[in-house]
């Protein structure tokens, strides 16, 4: 597996430092960019990203992005999973996030000193956001590098090169903490960077790279 990883690495080196350069020029578009990508975050949990990520598209396009009601969210929301929930997530970050009109996100988020402070704050305030997202949402924007997304593709992958027994059925935040000290223990071990590793652990479970 590890022999894998190497040669997958190799081969992805360019296209993932481009993804991960796309990412840091997100943080410096605009505050309406960064909502995207935190809504686009709250629907992905056990759905398509793909789906989710055409469906923020629509709302952006039809300038209702900021202006759907609960209802009309969920409807809109076909085909993702749990959606009825996913549109009360999504409808309580619209109104925690939109003030006036103004999108506060990005000021909130200025404030951090470090990637972790910031991933702890929206797990603690964000309805729907767990470790696992708040990860993808961070790296998704740029400030995420020293953060992993541990889906069950790259808890997969870790079972593989046996550094865990078993995936297990749930994942406490302390138990993610744990999980992700151990990519963080191969990242260093193998000299790929934790970016980087996720990447290539995730293309080399689904044969693919998306967002």
């Amino acid at each position: 597996m590890l022999k894998t990883i190497f040669e997958v690495h190799e081969k992805l080196k360019p296209q993932i430092e481009k993804k991960l350069l796309e990412f840091k020029m997100v943080w410096m578009d605009s505050d309406e960019r960064i909502l995207e990508e935190l809504l686009f975050c709250l629907l992905t949990p056990q759905s398509k990203a793909e789906k989710a990520w055409q469906i923020i598209e629509d709302l952006e396009a039809e300038g209702k992005l900021l202006d759907c009601d609960e209802d009309e969210l969920a409807e809109r929301f076909r085909g993702v999973r749990f959606r009825v929930n996913k549109a009360r997530y999504v409808k309580e970050a619209l109104e925690k996030f939109v003030e006036k009109g103004k999108i506060t996100l990005k000021s909130k988020l200025s404030k951090f000193s470090s990637q972790k402070e910031a991933r702890k704050w929206l797990v603690d305030n964000v309805k729907g956001m767990g470790y696992k997202e708040s990860s993808h949402f961070l790296r998704n924007i740029g400030k995420g590098e020293e953060l992993s997304i541990l889906d069950r593709h790259i808890l997969r992958a870790l079972l593989s090169v046996g550094l865990i027994d078993a995936i297990p059925k749930t994942i406490t935040p302390d138990r993610y903490l744990v999980l992700e000290e151990k990519m963080r223990e191969l990242s260093n071990r193998i000299n790929i960077p934790l970016a980087h590793l996720d990447f290539v652990l995730w293309q080399i479970q689904t044969n693919r790279i998306f967002k």
